[in-house]
C-alpha cells in the first residue's frame, strides 16, 4: 500500500516536472508568435504588406504539415505605430497570450522601447522592420535581425553618389527619433570615411507631415544629394513640397515602404534613389523571389518589397526551428546562432557576434512609378 503510494506520489512529481518546463507558445498540436505592427495609422501599408508575407509561407508550411506535426499559428495586433500600444500589445502578448516568439515588428524607436521588456523576459525578438543600431549593437541575445543596417544603406549611397556623380555635398532628411538618428549618424559616418561634412539637416517630429521647417533648413544649405531617412508618409509630403517649391537636389532613400512612397508621392517620386534589403520583386530572376511571387499571387495578395522581406524572414524562422530538436526559446536562440542557410540565391547567416542575417544592399530607383533595379547612378 505504501509503495503503491509512493509510486503514485513520484508520477505526480514527474508529470509536474514535465509541465514546468513545457514552453510558452508550443503545444503538441502549435507553435503560437506574436505580430505587433501597424494595421492601421500613418505607416499602415507597411504593416499589411508584414502581415501579408509571413501569412502566405507561415501558411504554405502548416499545409506541409507544420514543424514536427505543429502548425504555426501568427497572432497580429495592431499598434499603430505609438508606443504605448505596441509596448501594451507585447506585454499581452507575453503575459495573456504566452507566445513563443515575437516576429515582424516595424520601427526602431518602437523596438529600442520594447527591449527591456523582452530582454527581461527572455522572449526571441525576430526579424522586425528596422536597420537602427541600437538593436544591433551590442548584440542582445533576444534580438535577431534579418534585414541590413541602416548604416549598411547609407554607406551604399555615399559610396555611389561620390564615385558615380562625384557629389560631395550630401544632407539628411530624418524623422526625429530612434529610425531618423539611425540613418542619419550611418550617413555622418560614411561622409566622414571620405573626409566630407553633412550639407544640411533637416528634422521633422515624428508620426506628422510637419515638414517645412527641415525643408527650408535644406533650402538654406543647397546641398547635392539629400538623404530621406523616414517613413513613406512625411517622405512623401515633403518630396511633394520640394518639388513644387523647386528644390531638386538628387533624393536618396533609406528603402522602408518604397510601393507605399510611390502611392503617398506620385509622380514626386520619380528618380527617387532606394536602396533595398531584399532583392526586387519586379525584375529579380533569383529563385527565392520566383517562389515568393508565386505564392504571393496563388493567394491573391500582390508582391511587396516589404511582404518579401516578411516572406523570408518566416522561412528562415522555419529553417531554424526545424533544426531545433527541442522546441525552447534558449535552444531556439542556440539554433539561430550557427544558423546559415541558402534561400533561393541569397546567404543568410547568423553568429554568436553577429545576429544580423544580410547584410548585402540593392539598388534602386523609382521611374514612372514603377521600381527598377539599377547598378550604378550614372
Amino acid at each position: 500500500m505504501l509503495r503503491g503510494k509512493a509510486w503514485g506520489f513520484v508520477l505526480i512529481l514527474l508529470l509536474s516536472a514535465s509541465f514546468s518546463r513545457a514552453e510558452d507558445g508550443v503545444t503538441e498540436k502549435e507553435i503560437l508568435l506574436g505580430m505587433s505592427n501597424a494595421q492601421t495609422g500613418p505607416v499602415y501599408e507597411l504593416g499589411i504588406a508584414m502581415k501579408e508575407g509571413a501569412t502566405v509561407y507561415f501558411n504554405k508550411v502548416n499545409a506541409a504539415g507544420g514543424i514536427q506535426g505543429r502548425k504555426i499559428k501568427l497572432i497580429v495586433y495592431d499598434d499603430r505605430y505609438e508606443f504605448p500600444k505596441v509596448i501594451a500589445n507585447t506585454r499581452k502578448f507575453i503575459e495573456e497570450d504566452k507566445v513563443f516568439a515575437l516576429f515582424g515588428y516595424i520601427g526602431s524607436g518602437i523596438s529600442a522601447a520594447i527591449v527591456p521588456t523582452i530582454t527581461r523576459a527572455r522572449v526571441p525578438y525576430l526579424f522586425p522592420l528596422t536597420g537602427a543600431e541600437v538593436i544591433r549593437n551590442p548584440v542582445n541575445k533576444y534580438i535577431f535581425n534579418l534585414r541590413a543596417s541602416y548604416a549598411d544603406e547609407a554607406e551604399v549611397l555615399v559610396d555611389r553618389a561620390t564615385r558615380d556623380l562625384k557629389l560631395t555635398k550630401i544632407g539628411v532628411f530624418a524623422q526625429d527619433d530612434a529610425m531618423g538618428e539611425a540613418g542619419r549618424a550611418g550617413l555622418i559616418r560614411a561622409l566622414r570615411k571620405r573626409n566630407l561634412p553633412l550639407v544640411g539637416d533637416g528634422k521633422y517630429e515624428r508620426n506628422t507631415e510637419d515638414v517645412e521647417a527641415a525643408l527650408e533648413t535644406l533650402v538654406k544649405a543647397n546641398p547635392e544629394a539629400v538623404m530621406l531617412a523616414c517613413p513613406y508618409t512625411p517622405c512623401a509630403a515633403f518630396l511633394k513640397k520640394a518639388r513644387a517649391r523647386g528644390f531638386s537636389p538628387l533624393f536618396l532613400h533609406l528603402g522602408v515602404g518604397t510601393t507605399a512612397l510611390i502611392h503617398e508621392a506620385g509622380k514626386a517620386a520619380d528618380g527617387l534613389i532606394v536602396t533595398q534589403i531584399v532583392p526586387n520583386p519586379s525584375d529579380s530572376a533569383l529563385p527565392i523571389v520566383k517562389e515568393f511571387v508565386s505564392d504571393m499571387k496563388a493567394a491573391g495578395f500582390t508582391p511587396d518589397l516589404v511582404s518579401l522581406e516578411s516572406y523570408l524572414g518566416a522561412k528562415v524562422l522555419v529553417e531554424a526551428l526545424k533544426k531545433t530538436s527541442t522546441l525552447t526559446r534558449e535552444a531556439l536562440i542556440s539554433t539561430l546562432e550557427k544558423f546559415s542557410m541558402e534561400a533561393g540565391g541569397l546567404e543568410i547567416s547568423f553568429t554568436p557576434t553577429d545576429h544580423q542575417g544580410l547584410h548585402q544592399v540593392f539598388l534602386t530607383k523609382i521611374e514612372n512609378g514603377k521600381v527598377v533595379t539599377i547598378g550604378n547612378l550614372k
